[in-house]
């Protein structure tokens, strides 16, 4: 009796592996480029074309790279058919991608501790160390710095980690004129990622950024929707101990 259990036991695990190994044997996946996808908001748009199709049984991005990777169930559908129902949209179209692609793209960072061409210079070096870095434009009177990259070999965080430990912190920098930065010392204590965190949602606020040989705070936001007084009220409401450090004096040699 003993014995029967056992044989059956085996045999009901070898089937269950069988079925398993056939179901992972359907699966497969497809990743690429969109052309149109920009942002989270477009994602979410080709997230929900693709899942309309039967057999998609996930999806996730790369909004640098533009690209999707798509797991499906052969046996339901194909990566003809994937491509034809995002054509169909007559904006988010596929095309082929491999990691080997040069995928460029360009961003601004405005850099408030970037006080001289000796700063830039430190910049300048140390990103040209990095894989996939392709150009850089400094714009020393406002502040900001244009990076060129492969955004297949580095990506944009990649670059503002770089920056922050030369004792730098980036954020985004637009030339609308409904944009303005604000910069503020803070406690040590508090150069971490839930600082940020709390920033973000702060109302007009694009984006944040600390660091910790600085002890700073460097955000960007939009003019329309705060002041700079009211910005610091309520970044200082949500409990960060802000204080607008004084002109600085470039001791840079």
């Amino acid at each position: 009796m003993k014995t029967n259990t056992f044989m059956r036991t085996l045999f009901q695990i070898a089937f269950l592996l069988l079925i398993n190994s056939n179901l992972m044997a359907q699966t497969d996946s497809i990743t690429v480029r969109v052309k149109g996808m920009r942002c989270e908001e477009c994602a979410h748009k080709v997230k929900n074309v693709v899942k309309k199709l039967p057999g998609i049984e996930g999806v996730s991005f790369n909004i640098e790279r533009r690209t999707a990777t798509i797991a499906y169930d052969r046996a339901q559908t194909c990566v003809d058919s994937i491509q034809a129902r995002l054509a169909a949209t007559g904006r988010y179209k596929a095309s082929s991608y491999s990691p080997n692609d040069t995928i460029i793209r360009g961003m601004g960072l405005r850099i408030a501790d970037m006080h001289c061409q000796n700063c830039y210079n430190r910049i300048s070096q140390r990103l040209q160390t990095m894989v996939g870095i392709d150009s850089m434009a400094p714009h020393l009177d406002k502040q900001y710095v244009f990076v060129r990259y492969d955004a297949n070999r580095t990506s944009k965080g990649e670059i503002r980690r770089a920056l922050g430990e030369l004792g730098f912190t980036p954020v985004n920098y637009y030339s609308g004129p409904k944009v303005a930065y604000a910069y503020y010392n803070i406690p040590a204590s508090q150069v971490n990622q839930a600082t940020i965190d709390e920033v973000v949602i702060v109302d007009g606020v694009e984006d944040a950024n600390v660091n910790s040989r600085q002890n700073a705070l460097a955000v960007t936001y939009f003019t329309d929707e705060t002041t700079a007084d009211k910005l610091a009220a309520d970044i200082k409401a949500a409990g960060i101990d802000i204080v607008v450090p004084p002109a600085h004096e470039c001791d840079e040699k």
